[in-house]
């Protein structure tokens, strides 16, 4: 197990969910996609990431969309951003926990079928 699953309270998933980027002074939201999710964070991959500390405003886009307050908490340069989930609505955590755990749920079965 490598130093930053440990580091993980939550299970991630590869999952590419659709994700509007929400920063203070921008005119317009940034669109992309996530790699992994999990109930606590996901990661993003884009050319140009955010430096660490940067607090966002999510939109990520499940069956609904959720927003998210969060703040990126790694950056791999032309890579992506790895992003902390912080103050959600109880209904929306919930809302995604469900997903994950059904997504979760079925690359467990997809890969069981192989």
């Amino acid at each position: 197990m490598t130093d930053q699953q440990e580091r993980r309270h939550d299970r991630r998933v590869k999952v590419s969910v659709p994700v509007e980027i929400h920063v203070d002074g921008a005119s317009s939201p940034i669109r992309g996609a996530t790699s992994d999710l999990s109930v606590s964070g996901c990661y993003i991959e884009t050319l140009y990431p955010f430096p660490v500390g940067t607090a966002l405003d999510l939109k990520l886009q499940l069956e609904t969309t959720l927003p998210v307050d969060a703040a990126v908490v790694t950056c791999d340069p032309q890579v992506g951003n790895g992003i902390q989930f912080g103050r959600m609505l109880p209904e929306d955590r919930k809302a995604l926990n469900t997903f994950v755990e059904a997504a979760l749920s079925q690359q467990g079965a997809s890969s069981t079928a192989k």
